[in-house]
Parts: C-alpha cells; sequence; structure tokens
C-alpha cells in the first residue's frame, strides 16, 4: 500500500503519494513480461535496441533466473557485455553463466540453447570497438567489465 501526505498550501489541499521504491528485479520483471508480450519487443530505454532474454540458473542459490540485456550480433554468436552500466564489478548474471555456462536466450519469439563463453584479450577489445553499444565502458577506460560471448 502506498503512504501519502496532505498538506494546506494558498487554502489548497495537496495530496502527496508516495511509492515505495521500484527494485531492480520489479523492474526486470517488468521488461521481461513485455518483452514477452510483445514478441521480442519493448520500449522505454531499450526501445528499438536489440534485447534479449538469459534463462539461466544462480551461481549460489541453484534458482532459475532470467535477465533482460542488450546483445550484438556477431555471425552466428549473441554477445552480451556484462557492464552493469559501467560499474566497477560484474552484474550477478556474469557470475551466474561462469558457474553455469549452459544456458537457453530468448531473442524475439524464438528459445535457443547456448553456451556462454568469455571473450577476453585482443579478440574482447575488437568486438569493444566494433560494438556501438559498449560505451559505457570501454578497453581503454576501464579493466571491466567483462563481455561474455554466447
Amino acid at each position: 500500500m502506498a503512504s501519502f501526505s496532505m498538506l494546506l498550501v494558498n487554502k489548497s489541499l495537496l495530496v502527496t503519494i508516495y511509492r515505495p521504491s521500484i527494485t531492480m528485479s520489479d523492474w526486470n520483471a517488468g521488461v521481461i513480461a513485455e518483452f514477452r508480450r510483445n514478441r521480442g519487443k519493448v520500449g522505454g530505454q531499450f526501445e528499438g535496441a536489440p534485447l534479449l532474454l538469459i534463462n539461466h540458473t544462480g551461481a549460489r542459490t541453484g534458482k532459475s533466473r532470467t535477465n533482460p540485456v542488450m546483445y550484438f550480433k556477431d555471425g552466428h554468436r549473441y554477445l552480451v557485455f556484462a557492464s552493469k552500466g559501467g560499474a566497477d564489478t560484474n552484474p550477478d548474471w556474469y557470475h551466474n553463466l561462469k558457474a553455469h555456462p549452459d544456458v537457453k536466450i530468448e531473442v524475439g519469439t524464438e528459445t535457443i540453447e547456448v553456451r556462454a563463453e568469455e571473450v577476453t584479450g585482443a579478440e574482447r577489445n575488437q568486438i569493444y570497438t566494433r560494438n556501438p553499444r559498449s560505451t559505457h565502458s570501454s578497453p581503454s577506460t576501464s579493466k571491466r567489465p567483462r563481455g561474455s560471448s554466447l
């Protein structure tokens, strides 16, 4: 239930509604539902961006997880960037893919079984150079994020 407060300002009633903050998990759930409802398309900040869902297993919990991520198609590979928005740490799903690399991805209306492999060294640097969506971090500005190739 949302909490609210009322203030009397210049003889007018002003009602302010405070909504509980949305968690990352709630936000992801909304993106995932929209993706599946609209056959792989979403709006908002991801509108028009190539987006896929990674269905993976938690490294510590063993629970099934799903995360929406942008990707870059490289021939037969789907490349995803574990950038966490440019943070100095990797997202949880990166650690899950390292622990359990056999996953399923959803691209549009298709579900594909894949094996996650981390791209390193010169190939990683070359991928970052070619990908216009890897602007949050690059090999020249940060050691992280690590790009993972699915």
